[in-house]
């Protein structure tokens, strides 16, 4: 079992002398192979709980546990793909993608047949010497993504990856991780600003208040991807016009609505 449990987890930061609640008693899991994604207004704490489900931030009451054991650290169970593409500049897409390989000591026959497997599921034949900045920034999240991937985590977290990504882009990205996640499931916690990319991904949907950040409300969007089969369609326009999309989407932004304080700018 890959799930990822916060158990009334609370977090607070000092600055300038001052005690700022960023996380108050938040609890839910992400199950064995979910895909759940958070969303909530700015500062709430969306990203600082993927952080600390990596091991890179830790609560300060509660418990974080992925696999039934507490979070003490980073892992190898786990791994991190981040808004910012963080490709070494002076690496090829294979050297990007072979990095963790390397480090873990896989052998090198190995290493290839896994690097090649990647860079077709993420359509990037060809580009196999190419360097990142040769790369549009939808092919470089690609190769983010495949060097996740290839290291065989139980667990992907996924901090706004598509966020620095143009809409045609980041519609493609998506549908690439759906189809990506159909062929190699994965226990998935996935942060985003956006509505419409929650909803289309997720199993469920975690709505957090504004800061300091409680769960607001979690959303099933799983059974009623079910019921409607959803799972027939790739293509994120064939899905956004579902009715039950649109109901879904509708009811999230309205609890986010519920938390904007008057005179902030709007969410996105």
């Amino acid at each position: 079992m890959s799930n990822i449990v916060f158990d009334r987890v609370s977090r607070v930061f000092k600055r300038d002398g001052r005690d700022f609640p960023t996380l108050d008693d938040v609890s839910f899991e992400v199950r064995d192979k979910e895909f759940v994604t958070i969303v909530g207004p700015s500062g709430c704490g969306k990203t600082t709980c993927l952080r600390m489900a990596a091991g890179l931030e830790f609560p300060g009451t509660g418990v974080v546990s992925v696999g039934g054991t507490a979070v003490t650290g980073p892992g190898p169970d786990r791994s991190v793909v981040f808004q910012q593409f963080a490709l070494f500049p002076w690496k090829t897409v294979t050297q990007n993608i072979d990095f963790g390989l390397r480090s873990i000591g896989v052998a090198a026959s190995e290493r290839g047949k896994r690097i090649a497997h990647y860079i077709e599921l993420m359509n990037l034949q060809g580009y196999e010497s190419a360097f990142p900045h040769q790369l549009s920034g939808g092919m470089q999240q690609r190769v983010a993504i495949a060097r996740s991937y290839v290291l065989d985590p139980a667990v992907l977290l996924m901090d706004e990856p598509f966020g620095a990504l143009d809409a045609q882009t980041r519609t493609v990205m998506q549908e690439e991780l759906i189809k990506l996640s159909r062929v190699n499931p994965r226990t998935v916690l996935f942060i985003t600003h956006a509505v419409e990319e929650a909803v289309y991904l997720a199993d469920r949907v975690v709505v957090m208040t504004r800061r300091p950040g409680r769960i607001k409300e979690i959303v099933d969007v799983g059974s009623v991807r079910r019921a409607e089969k959803w799972d027939r369609h790739e293509r994120v326009e064939d899905v956004m016009d579902q009715e039950s999309f649109v109901h879904l989407r509708t009811r999230i932004w309205r609890l986010l609505r519920e938390q904007q304080v008057p005179g902030s700018p709007d969410l996105t």
